[in-house]
């Protein structure tokens, strides 16, 4: 099977299981009621919401150029912008099998980085981003545990934190295993990443701005949804959005739907109405944070129709960007100093 076949078989999959997940959530809802809050929410409610996720979107990109100084890479605050507002329009708004991560790195080259470079940054950016969210969810798993009594969303909430506690360790110490595990592919492409991820969170000298970011980036998310239920007038208390919607937030970035739909609204309806959130404010919460997403998505679009990479990009074959894209990974030795 091509490449491209692949890709379109994995976006067709993953729109199946998106639309199959938000059938299931909506049919333990009140869909009426759902419809209602979708439209007598607030638009100034609506307008905060896309405002603070636009402010996340620099906060995002902050992060990402402190990644890329740290790889020997440093990049203007406004090119970073446009590139990362691309990305967000190709994960968002379009049904493509090109994700925003490779689009990203397809700019990153164009701007004249080398691809190795371009895909340690644009991974090191997803992993730094992946560590501030179980940080967040693991300091609030102690308050969660005063705060919920149920055992199976404590169960569950606990293994998420804990496998990524674990898999953040085995990533960041995979360099020094013995090198017969080293040796062995794709070890050896993920112990290069490990090395970069250990560097920056030890050695880079803006580390704390760096792990701040990190995190910072979560909790905006978290204000988000917790503006939302409040223009739905949903009784969320800032201490409970505070605790559930990081889980929500991990769930939501497994790559099995579309941009999170489908997994963001059960895991939004398993969590809030475990503090008393009825189903459909919950869903309607969802949704309209998808909504909200989709509109910066949006404006990530006007930014590519007006982008000179546009006509260049289109005129490219995909596969053969996909090819040099995942094959180019180098050691971060001597270029993260």
């Amino acid at each position: 099977m091509s490449p491209q076949l692949k890709s379109i078989v994995s976006f067709a999959v993953r729109l199946v299981l998106s639309a199959g997940m938000l059938w299931l959530v909506a049919r333990g809802t009140n869909i009426q009621q759902v419809e209602k809050d979708l439209l007598t929410v607030s638009p100034a409610i609506f307008v905060l919401a896309v405002a603070i996720l636009f402010a996340q979107t620099l906060v995002m990109n902050a992060r990402w150029l402190l990644i890329m100084e740290a790889v020997g890479t440093p990049m203007r605050a406004i090119a970073g912008l446009r590139i990362l507002l691309v990305s967000l329009w190709f994960n968002q708004t379009l049904p493509s099998t090109v994700g925003g991560d490779l689009v990203r790195v397809w700019m990153l080259r164009a701007e004249g980085v080398s691809w190795g470079n371009s895909v340690k940054g644009v991974l090191a950016d997803r992993v730094t981003a992946l560590i501030g969210l179980v940080l967040l969810i693991t300091v609030g798993f102690p308050f969660l545990l005063a705060r919920i009594h149920d055992p199976r969303p404590i169960l569950a909430i606990g293994s998420l934190a804990l496998a990524g506690l674990a898999g953040t360790i085995v990533l960041i110490t995979l360099d020094r295993w013995p090198a017969r595990i080293r040796s062995i592919w794709p070890i050896s492409k993920f112990a290069s990443l490990g090395f970069l991820i250990r560097f920056l969170l030890l050695g880079f000298r803006r580390r704390g701005v760096l792990l701040s970011t990190a995190i910072l980036i979560h909790l905006m998310t978290t204000l988000t949804c917790f503006v939302l239920a409040e223009g739905l007038h949903a009784g969320l208390a800032v201490g409970d959005a505070l605790l559930l919607i990081p889980p929500v937030i991990l769930l939501s970035a497994i790559p099995i739907s579309i941009s999170g739909w489908g997994v963001r609204e059960s895991a939004m309806v398993a969590g809030l109405t475990l503090v008393g959130v009825s189903p459909s404010t919950a869903l309607a919460t969802s949704v309209l944070l998808g909504l909200a997403s989709v509109v910066i998505g949006l404006i990530g679009g006007a930014v590519w129709l007006t982008s000179r990479d546009r006509q260049r990009f289109a005129a490219e074959q995909q596969s053969p960007i996909e090819r040099e894209a995942t094959g180019a990974t180098q050691s971060p030795s001597g270029e993260t100093a």
